[in-house]
């Protein structure tokens, strides 16, 4: 999705926003079924790695590898789309949170493949799901333009990941809570305020990608709009829900 920003200089603070939440690590979990072996690739500070199974950790930022806790699981710097692991080395692999930065998709997902033995969990947002949210559409619209054409139409995101890991995928939706702990784009749709933190939005690439022009003049009308009350009686709906769809998802693929 359009131009990147390295994690080597946005990527400083991550570990500060972006922790494991509770709901999204149950569900990746589960989705991980009975595997005994993990593969966690672009694995940064070490969130959501399962701690009941063995996990290698595969990251290509130094900055986000000196991030990772003593306890974490045993990291090599590399890229997705140069896995330094053997065929059929893992019974899983998961990517959380990072396909849409790999240089080359196609090959990334084909070292996944070739790496594993059973099963592919990824976990990220449908882009042609974009639009749900209302920080892009009122605030951020220049992110829909980050988004390539072809992943802009219902159905090309699965389409996608079939056509490169060559078998059928199932998509399970995941709501975000409203409490959500990990600090991704989309984890603050009903505590809108904390997008006005510029802590919080070191940890967002999404405000690395854009124009800082767009960004400031996303975060003025916020800011206007929260001081006024206007977001509050233009979303009052949000205030009574506990988890919404975003269009974050579980794409599981069974090799």
């Amino acid at each position: 999705m359009g131009a990147e920003a390295s994690y080597d200089e946005i990527g400083r603070a991550y570990s500060a926003t972006r922790r494991t939440d509770p709901t999204i690590a149950a569900a990746i979990w589960s989705a991980l079924g009975e595997a005994e072996t993990v593969l966690n690739v672009g694995a940064g500070a070490g969130a959501y790695e399962p701690p009941d199974r063995e996990v290698v950790a595969v990251e290509p930022s130094e900055v986000m590898i000196a991030q990772r806790p003593a306890r974490a699981a045993p990291v090599v710097r590399a890229p997705a789309e140069a896995l330094p692991l053997a065929d059929d080395s893992v019974d899983a692999a998961m990517a959380v949170l990072t396909d849409h930065h790999w240089s080359d998709r196609a090959r990334a997902l084909a070292e996944l493949r070739r790496v594993t033995r059973r099963r592919i969990v990824l976990f990220n947002a449908d882009p042609a799901q974009a639009e749900r949210f209302w920080m892009t559409t009122e605030y951020l619209p220049g992110f829909l333009g980050l988004i390539p054409r072809r992943l802009r139409r219902p159905g090309a995101w699965r389409a996608e990941f079939e056509r490169a890991l060559g078998t059928e995928v199932r998509i399970e939706p995941v709501p975000i809570p409203h409490d959500c702990r990990d600090g991704f784009y989309g984890a603050y749709w009903r505590r809108p305020s904390a997008y006005l933190q510029a802590r919080v939005r070191t940890g967002i690439s999404v405000f690395a990608r854009l124009e800082r022009s767009e960004v400031e003049r996303g975060l003025e009308r916020l800011a206007h709009d929260l001081q006024k009350g206007i977001w509050y009686e233009r979303h009052a709906e949000l205030r009574e829900l506990d988890a919404l769809d975003l269009g974050y998802a579980l794409v599981v693929a069974e090799i």
